[in-house]
């Protein structure tokens, strides 16, 4: 698991912040309720959008054991949850997406302690990777360390002016333990990758945009709402081809283009026959919207 900044930001512990981006009303609909993870992870429903609410402002969202079980339990719930078709990654705390690793509850672990954690810890992140569906972080102020490798696990990144990015693991002593070693050299190439993990900094938006960490930069305060909005254009297409296009990307990436090939083709071969595949071209050739079945 990635341990957040050797400097935690001086806000750390203070009041809770607000949601970015005001209400998603015009982007995305109404919110059709919220279901709680314990207590620092919420999901919240936006018709066949998820949101993935990170929900420790007074620490942040600095991931803490029980933060960790919550946030692979909300995945688990999600995977399973055929109705969800993108899910959004988002923050309470107004001056944070997420600082990384709880060092204060990290530092009261006995070696056998922290052996044990370890899996706890590894199932947050994997359980966003794994998602079969696409997902989208919304990313504004800190992002740091684990909090940024949450952001990685997703399919695409927004984030807003205020974002501040970076993995400083080897900082204090560890290395990026929550995907960052594997997850940021497929997006910026390895000698990038490897200064960027080497040196510990931290990227300021604008920086982060240019070398590619992060996929679209909004105005301060938009990240959320334009998050939610790229969602519901995303999830206005067949649910069946987003998780089976996703599956060519994730199972294809690194291998040579034969047997990349071979992957694209059987995730073709899941979709040709099925019911949104008939409803798609039914309604192509009708002139009207799809309506998918999502089987």
């Amino acid at each position: 698991m990635a341990e957040q900044a050797a400097e935690r930001p001086a806000e750390q512990g203070g009041e809770p912040g607000a949601e970015q981006g005001g209400e998603p009303g015009a982007e995305q609909g109404a919110e059709q309720g919220e279901r709680r993870f314990g207590e620092f992870v919420a999901v919240r429903r936006h018709g066949h959008v998820a949101e993935l609410v990170l929900d420790r402002p007074k620490a942040m969202n600095a991931v803490s054991t029980e933060m960790a079980r919550s946030i692979a339990g909300a995945c688990d719930a999600l995977a399973a949850d055929r109705d969800v078709r993108v899910v959004v990654l988002t923050s309470t705390h107004e001056r944070a997406f997420c600082v990384g690793a709880d060092l204060k509850e990290r530092n009261s672990f006995t070696d056998a302690e922290l052996v044990r954690q370890r899996p706890v810890a590894r199932a947050a992140y994997t359980g966003v990777l794994e998602l079969p569906m696409p997902t989208v972080a919304a990313v504004h102020g800190f992002a740091l360390g684990g909090g940024f490798e949450l952001a990685l696990s997703c399919d695409l990144i927004v984030a807003d002016r205020t974002a501040v990015v970076g993995l400083p693991e080897v900082s204090v002593g560890v290395i990026p333990g929550g995907g960052g070693t594997q997850l940021l050299p497929r997006r910026v190439g390895a000698a990038r990758a490897a200064e960027l993990i080497f040196s510990a900094r931290r990227l300021e938006a604008s920086e982060a945009r240019e070398l590619g960490l992060v996929d679209e930069l909004v105005e301060a305060g938009r990240d959320r709402a334009e998050a939610l909005a790229l969602a519901a254009r995303i999830a206005a297409n067949s649910p069946v081809g987003l998780r089976a296009a996703k599956r060519a990307l994730r199972l294809g990436h690194g291998l040579d283009l034969r047997a990349g090939l071979e992957v694209e083709d059987a995730a073709w071969r899941s979709v040709a026959f099925s019911g949104d595949r008939a409803e798609g071209v039914a309604a192509f050739n009708e002139k009207r919207a799809p309506d998918w079945p999502g089987e």
